[in-house]
């Protein structure tokens, strides 16, 4: 089982077991604050991970921190997975965005304190005020949410991007116009340090939200090519990913035409694809 580990000055990372997708096993959960504590990504369901967590959290006092609050990215399983457990055993409220506090009250859970919008500020005190921003940031989900601190040039980042594994945007989810809409705006905050919630902090963040841009751009000239084969009728997207994803292992096409769909719901906003009953083809 994984210990908290110092990433910078104020801030520990613990990584959790959770039910996330492969190559992924851990969900980081950060602790931002050097005296009063944010603590981000209520993130595993599991017993024994959350007691030690609760232990970890209970045991900051000692150490002359205060915990304030319990913060969510975003409402997918493997970051919200204890969230009611981790909230009432803690005694703490939980903050994040209204979308994730509906989504969250149709499984019964109550305990969203806060509802945070771009823009917001968060102020955390101690021997000197930390402020991190509320940053919106759509595509991925609908209601995820970034945290930015300019000052140290530090950015919580979710499910933006990832140090290990890839990030799925499902067309149900989420939007990959949006999505490189969000990326390209990350690329552009200055960051120097991003705590993702899959892998290692990163150190040169500017660089892998733009790499991301170009790898999604690559896939999206695939996915042209591989229409471009079908210029007689329409494909539908399973038939679609034998030849857009052909370079990716067939175990992982389930989830392939996932993104796929996603990027033919770009490419049709764009007016490049015509989609009709779920079979698509190249505009003329």
């Amino acid at each position: 089982m994984n210990r908290p580990t110092l990433v910078s000055s104020g801030i520990e990372v613990f990584p959790v077991k959770t039910p996330t997708l492969p190559p992924a096993t851990h969900t980081n959960t950060y602790a931002l604050g050097s005296r009063e504590v944010l603590l981000v990504e209520p993130a595993t369901p599991y017993e024994d991970e959350q007691r030690v967590w609760i232990e970890w959290v209970r045991g900051m006092p000692s150490r002359g921190q205060i915990p304030v609050a319990i913060f969510a990215t975003h409402h997918h399983a493997d970051h919200i997975g204890g969230l009611s457990t981790l909230a009432h055993e803690c005694n703490l409220p939980v903050w994040t965005h209204e979308l994730t506090a509906k989504l969250l009250a149709k499984k019964g859970e109550s305990h969203i304190a806060k509802h945070l919008s771009d823009g917001d500020s968060i102020i955390l005190r101690g021997a000197t005020e930390e402020k991190w921003t509320v940053l919106h940031t759509p595509g991925h989900a609908w209601d995820h949410l970034c945290l930015w601190n300019a000052e140290s040039r530090t950015v919580v980042v979710g499910d933006m991007v990832a140090s290990v594994g890839t990030i799925l945007v499902a067309p149900d989810d989420g939007d990959m116009r949006i999505y490189l809409e969000q990326l390209d705006r990350l690329a552009g905050i200055g960051a120097t340090l991003a705590l993702p919630a899959h892998g290692d902090p990163i150190t040169e963040p500017a660089d892998l939200f733009r790499r991301y841009i170009v790898h999604r751009m690559m896939r999206e000239a695939k996915v042209m090519q591989a229409l471009a084969e079908f210029r007689d009728g329409g494909v539908d997207a399973w038939e679609l990913v034998k030849t857009a994803y052909a370079d990716t292992s067939q175990a992982l096409w389930p989830l392939a035409v996932l993104s796929l769909k996603s990027h033919l719901k770009k490419l049709v906003h764009d007016g490049r694809v015509v989609e009709v009953n779920g079979m698509y083809q190249c505009k003329h």
